[in-house]
């Protein structure tokens, strides 16, 4: 037990008996129960923690179901919560509309309720102006016995249940630059009817309740299976990076960090029967879970003689079955009987949306995310507001491509002082600097939406990289990356061995994209390159290329506005076998003498971020 009263979430025992007694605790105060979920949310942040470094497959699965017990609890507490507001709804009435209608945010939730008092038939919705939030609702349900609530929990456990329940082909958590291999566990594959070819399905033989139990077992399977492998997975890659490659963070395990326990799966966007499902590596779930549902109005106190009445109900909140499951009718039918819902949400202040959102609802049966089912999407750019229809009642996120930003466009490492420099990526919709100090990063853009938490902050390169990933700035890439953007195409050893030099020089040398290394050959880097002291921006004419190779480097006699490309040496220069014995011909005593006095903290740091980068392949 930690001095604070919490349990110790690496103790199996006290996690067991936390979770028993805070799911009997009685307690309905709100404020209390909000705080005791914060608690909670830490400690499931401690949990994903052990995850991340825990080797023995046993002991990941036994942290795996507390993590998901906990999950689970902390959503029950959010519903006592509702019950408890709605209980008292017709003591909290407003004047105007005649319904309850409130509010209730802390730093992990922001929750919505609306209570249908009046049951006014002309009422088609309303707008939580403080929040940005709304609803519209059908005729049927402005006169039913309901409640609506939205609840935006800034965190997002449903989509690390996704990942877990859809394990198919296990995977290292990066690739090693080194020696550009995938580390995989041994695992069954699939057989390719589990990615469904709607040609060879049997309509007549097999009824939809059968393919669907059959589709549950087979996900049943793997998540099996998906313990072992997963963790075989993650030993083997840190044992092949070695050196500083093992401290290259990359996106897959970013994404561990949101709460899975294995790597996300190479699973790809499946559409059957009008189900589409959500690939979760090339979407992104930002800016939290919004859980959209209708309730049963629970029954309202009154007064007689001074007591206050209230009927108790032993089930708690009750859903309301509003057009749950879709009858075999046309949809034309369903659409008369069930007409669409709708809400709008503005956009969480803490995520940077690259492109026009993506919106996808949780399918509690399947577990994953489905993007089919959404109707009359809007997006108004201007005040971050998303507006849509769908079928029923659901919880929904927002996505974003995991590569929006890529290819990039350019790029430059450029020296600020002595263990200092700047790192900038101009990718495809926005342009990111970082800026290097020591073993400190620091992120600097122009945009100013969703950013306010972390510019101007330093922090470890690992813990910027998963604040960026979190906030939708992606410019890291994994061993999946290829699979969804275009690339140069480059021989991993020779790209390595590049960046470890670059960053060996990173104080006294600023290194720049070219357009000649998507003409050189995969067996050769092109990059402009040039000392430079100071931090005033590097002049355009004092940059000069050079060939990167297995073999040998050499300064080239072309530049940036020559013609075409030539791999003819500048006149008067020489071949070296590495990249730094070729860059120390031109430079001064000085910059020699920087080089030598950078700190291994900041070298490191450098390599770290090109290597997760990898912006000589990726651009």
């Amino acid at each position: 037990m930690r001095c604070d009263g919490t349990p110790d979430p690496a103790v199996q025992q006290e996690m067991n008996t936390y979770i028993s007694l805070w799911r009997d605790d009685p307690q309905v105060d709100i404020t209390l129960i909000l705080k005791q979920c914060s608690a909670a949310l830490q400690l499931v942040e401690d949990l994903e923690g052990l995850l991340r470094d825990v080797e023995d497959p046993q002991e990941g699965q036994k942290y795996q179901e507390i993590l998901i017990s906990l999950q689970e609890l902390i959503h029950s507490k959010h519903h006592l919560v509702t019950e408890e507001i709605l209980k008292r709804a017709n003591a909290n009435v407003d004047l105007e509309t005649g319904n309850m209608q409130t509010v209730v945010k802390d730093e992990n939730i922001t929750l919505c309720l609306w209570a249908n008092i009046k049951k006014n038939p002309r009422f088609t919705g309303l707008n939580f102006g403080e929040v940005g939030f709304g609803f519209e609702l059908p005729k049927q349900l402005a006169v039913s016995n309901i409640a609506v609530q939205i609840l935006h929990t800034h965190y997002d456990h449903l989509s690390m249940l996704a990942r877990m329940a859809h394990l198919r082909i296990p995977t290292a958590s990066y690739r090693s630059l080194a020696g550009d291999e995938d580390v995989t566990a041994d695992m069954d594959e699939p057989k390719q009817e589990e990615i469904i070819d709607e040609e060879d399905m049997k309509e007549d033989n097999e009824t939809k309740q059968e393919r669907e139990d059959k589709e549950v077992q087979s996900m049943q399977g793997l998540e099996d299976r998906k313990s072992e492998a997963s963790f075989k997975s993650r030993s083997g890659s840190a044992q092949s990076a070695g050196g500083r490659g093992s401290q290259i963070q990359t996106q897959i395990e970013t994404l561990d960090a949101e709460g899975d326990s294995t790597s996300p799966s190479m699973q790809q966007t499946t559409v059957y029967q009008g189900v589409q499902v959500a690939d979760l590596l090339q979407y992104t779930p930002l800016g939290g879970v919004f859980f959209y549902e209708v309730f049963h109005l629970p029954p309202q106190a009154h007064q007689a003689n001074g007591w206050e009445i209230r009927q108790i109900l032993d089930g708690g909140l009750q859903v309301f079955p509003y057009c749950m499951q879709q009858s075999s009718a046309s949809d034309e039918d369903n659409a008369l009987t069930c007409p669409p819902v709708g809400v709008t949400v503005t956009l969480p202040d803490r995520v940077v949306f690259l492109e026009t959102p993506q919106v996808a609802y949780w399918d509690a049966e399947g577990k994953h995310w489905r993007m089919d089912g959404i109707s009359d999407m809007s997006y108004e750019e201007e005040e971050a507001k998303i507006s849509f229809k769908m079928d029923s009642f659901r919880a929904f996120v927002l996505m974003q491509e995991t590569y929006a930003n890529f290819p990039f466009q350019s790029w430059e490492l450029r020296p600020l002082d002595q263990n200092s420099a700047l790192f900038t990526v101009n990718g495809a919709h926005m342009d990111i600097s970082i800026t290097i100090k020591g073993d400190q990063c620091m992120l600097q853009s122009e945009q100013e939406r969703g950013l306010s938490h972390l510019k101007g902050k330093w922090m470890s390169g690992p813990a910027l990289q998963r604040a960026m990933l979190n906030t939708g700035i992606n410019i890291f890439v994994n061993e999946f990356t290829e699979k969804y953007v275009s690339t140069s195409g480059k021989d991993p050893l020779i790209e390595h061995a590049a960046y470890e030099q670059m960053a060996l020089f990173g104080s006294a040398c600023a290194f720049s994209w070219s357009k000649w290394n998507a003409k050189c050959g995969a067996e050769h880097l092109v990059m402009q390159v040039c000392e430079h002291h100071g931090p005033a921006p590097v002049p355009r004419d004092s940059w000069r290329l050079y060939l990167l190779g297995a073999q040998r480097c050499q300064k080239l006699d072309i530049t940036e506005r020559s013609e075409a490309f030539s791999s003819d040496p500048y006149p008067g220069s020489e071949f070296h076998s590495t990249f730094i014995h070729m860059l120390q011909d031109d430079m001064s005593v000085d910059g020699v003498t920087k080089t030598r006095e950078s700190s291994n903290l900041f070298v490191d740091t450098v390599q770290s971020l090109l290597c997760a980068t990898r912006p000589l392949m990726y651009s």
